[in-house]
């Protein structure tokens, strides 16, 4: 056994000394990959569970920043928010979610079923994956397997990671690329294309969502503070080359080098206009991300807090990116999605600081307990857990809401003479649209014309609106979808496919 006379330091007796990547005992790395295996497949599974019994929604923006415009430029409608009116976002995102959609289209699933069945997958695996990535990083930042698999667990197994998943968001469409990015980019002693990849998924995740920009940002700082000139040059090459991939798309699509990322910045930073969905404090993030998931969070924030001396670089990367979001107004968790397996990471290298007297096998599976308590509440989670409707229905569950208006959308593609529906009991934000409907029929708010108009010949109501002579073709707790006395449709020639 080696010891060291300055600083007092002894290897320990059943393993290796460790350097950078921490070589573990063969035991260790057994178990932890046993352990890493099981918190893929749990984690999958729950991940798959929800995808294919919630078909409700946290919030619009799953289906009109994303599902819909990806509609729209594959089949030729769809309703479009006042973002694509305006170009307030890229198309980079629904973009590769309408080249998804085409290839559903090819293969036969052309139907919602099918495509929305099949994008969740993809969502699903993709997170699954994104759970290995914060195991890569952690390794990459000297953490070793045992610690690496216990952080990669709070992200595969926490309860908000889960729930948020399968949702066709730019945040969870990201987290990927920004972990696997600053795994390959942090990495010491790596090659050439490694720094060039991991620079460009940077790039990918900044193009998906503007916010991400945080994470290259602080890699390059980190490369400069290690005097990695090579790896800073070559990385900050790639990413130029992204930012101009970005204002040529915007160029092409709303006429203008970054239209789309001013138009943003201009609406929530200058104009203020994103509070109109709410406000909230400056610890909001810890507060929820407590009671979304208490037993996780406290994993994530004891062991973070070790791992901080470890890895300043990477733990300043986290605060930078957590700070920020803090100190903007609106707030909603799903905005600190990417930056989750990134704290798995982080939480790694603190695993690895533990005190000696805390047997590791011990702590990798109170780790693994605690996201196991954590996914089995999974059920119970409600909108205040998540910091959702906190004002307005705080007690009502975050499974499945205003599914049964999405499912009722589906039974509504299925009657062959449909020509037009008005959907009378909810808002048109918050169902399925042009997605879930997958008819090129005028889709109207409950403010439209009346049943009367001849212009729909079908409306999703609350049970007892009924008409003289209508019929219940279909019906989901207070909600029925009801045909109307009406033979056909008359022409709306002002109808507008625009989301009120």
């Amino acid at each position: 056994m080696r010891s060291s006379a300055r600083t007092g330091y002894h290897a320990p007796r059943n393993r290796e000394i460790r350097t950078d990547g921490e070589r573990d005992s063969r035991g260790e790395q057994t178990l932890a990959w046993a352990a890493l295996a099981a918190a893929l497949a749990a984690g999958l599974g729950a991940r798959l569970w929800l995808a294919f019994t919630d078909d409700g929604l946290y919030w619009p923006d799953e289906i009109y920043q994303s599902l819909e415009p990806a509609h729209r430029l594959v089949f030729g409608y769809g309703l479009v928010p006042w973002e694509f009116v305006q170009g307030a976002r890229s198309w980079a995102f629904p973009g590769l979610l309408a080249a998804v959609l085409k290839l559903c289209a090819l293969v036969g699933l052309s139907g919602p079923g099918g495509y929305l069945g099949a994008v969740r997958v993809l969502f699903c695996v993709a997170a699954a994956a994104t759970g290995y990535g914060a195991f890569r990083l952690a390794r990459g930042q000297g953490a070793g397997a045992l610690a690496a698999a216990a952080g990669a667990a709070t992200f595969l197994l926490g309860a908000a990671p889960i729930y948020f998943a399968h949702r066709a968001m730019s945040e969870t469409a990201s987290a990927a690329p920004v972990v696997f990015g600053l795994a390959l980019l942090l990495e010491r002693e790596r090659p050439r294309w490694k720094v060039l990849l991991g620079a460009s998924l940077l790039g990918v995740a900044v193009l998906l969502r503007l916010q991400n920009a945080v994470f290259p940002a602080g890699a390059l700082v980190l490369l400069a503070v290690r005097r990695d000139r090579s790896a800073l040059v070559q990385a900050a090459a790639a990413l130029a080359a992204w930012a101009a991939l970005y204002g040529l798309l915007d160029l092409l699509t709303w006429g203008g080098l970054f239209h789309s990322a001013l138009t943003y910045l201009r609406f929530n930073l200058v104009e203020g206009q994103a509070a109109r969905w709410g406000t909230a404090e400056p610890t909001y993030y810890a507060r929820v991300l407590w009671t979304s998931m208490p037993a996780v969070t406290a994993c994530l924030g004891a062991l973070g807090a070790l791992g901080a001396r470890r890895a300043p670089g990477l733990s300043l990367i986290c605060l930078s990116f957590f700070l920020l979001h803090s100190l903007v107004p609106h707030k909603e968790l799903r905005f600190l999605f990417p930056l989750l397996p990134v704290l798995g990471a982080l939480a790694a290298v603190g695993f690895d600081a533990l005190p000696a007297a805390v047997p590791r096998r011990a702590a990798l599976l109170a780790v693994l307990a605690c996201g196991a308590f954590s996914a089995a509440r999974l059920r119970s989670l409600t909108f205040g857990d998540l910091g959702q409707y906190e004002h307005e229905r705080p007690g009502a569950s975050a499974l499945d809401d205003f599914g049964p208006v999405n499912r009722l959308l589906l039974a509504a593609h299925r009657q062959e003479d449909l020509c037009g529906l008005k959907v009378e009991a909810v808002h048109l934000a918050w169902c399925g649209g042009s997605t879930y409907l997958h008819r090129p029929a005028p889709l109207y708010p409950s403010s439209g014309p009346p049943r009367e108009s001849g212009y729909f010949n079908y409306t999703l109501a609350l049970q007892g609106w009924l008409t003289p002579g209508s019929s219940v073709v279909a019906q989901e707790g207070p909600y029925i979808l009801l045909k109307l006395p009406v033979n056909g449709c008359r022409r709306d020639a002002g109808y507008q496919w625009r989301l009120p």
